[in-house]
């Protein structure tokens, strides 16, 4: 089957969105969705949830299903692509926001939990970028959501920002290893952005100081990055290649 843009007549965009079903995922599905793509919405477990997405996404007039893969798998990514190109024909955007952040002084931090979210946020991005380079076609493009924390260096993120520091070292290398096939690979790298990860365990002290951080003094929401994503995704953003974007409201 093939999802097609009735008002163009042309074949809609086809994305997977890996964490698609909360948070910064979520809303990258529901823009991507809102612009004419149909959309992969990956889970891993919480299937009410991915089933939610397609609902609010069909509602919408949209075309989208739920597939449910551990992005460290790679025998269930290449499933999930696999489900994909069967249902849709191929795909054209990977965006990779399946994340896992845990907090802790480097001193204190403890090495299984350092073990857990390396699995997610490095080999995860690994494998579902190994499948991107392998499955995209030709225009397509590959996304992969990192954090402006890499940059500014917060005390207790230590090991977030290392395996997120690996994800944007992958960026310019893919981009590079797919030269000739008109495929962009850029990196998103988020602020402070009001999810419920984010905001798990923070104090109102805590928030409001980093609210105050950026000279927009604000969260960023799920929606600003989204768009950022989409852009990066869309025939105007495809001269944009091999780039850490920092969307953060110009967070020092």
């Amino acid at each position: 089957m093939t999802s097609t843009d009735i008002a163009s007549g042309k074949a809609a965009q086809v994305a997977v969105v890996t964490g698609g079903s909360r948070g910064i995922g979520l809303a990258i599905s529901l823009e991507l969705a809102a612009r004419g793509s149909t959309v992969v919405v990956n889970y891993t477990d919480n299937a009410a949830a991915a089933e939610e997405a397609v609902a609010t996404i069909s509602a919408t007039g949209g075309t989208a299903i739920a597939v449910r893969a551990d992005v460290a798998d790679e025998d269930a990514v290449s499933a999930l692509f696999d489900r994909a190109e069967a249902e849709f024909g191929g795909v054209d955007v990977v965006v990779n926001s399946a994340g896992r952040l845990a907090l802790s002084t480097i001193a204190d931090l403890d090495l299984n939990v350092l073990d857990a979210i390396h699995r997610v946020n490095i080999r995860g991005t690994f494998v579902v970028a190994q499948q991107a380079a392998r499955r995209l076609r030709g225009g397509g493009s590959f996304v992969s959501l990192s954090t402006s924390v890499v940059g500014a260096q917060f005390p207790t993120y230590g090991a977030y920002a290392a395996s997120k520091g690996a994800v944007e070292a992958v960026t310019l290398i893919l981009a590079r290893e797919l030269r000739g096939r008109d495929i962009t690979v850029n990196t998103v790298a988020p602020g402070p952005t009001a999810t419920a990860m984010f905001l798990d365990g923070k104090t109102e002290e805590q928030i409001t100081a980093l609210a105050e951080n950026p000279p927009l003094e604000r969260l960023g929401t799920p929606e600003d990055i989204a768009r950022v994503v989409a852009f990066l995704t869309s025939p105007e953003g495809h001269w944009i290649n091999g780039q850490i974007v920092r969307a953060n409201g110009g967070m020092i």
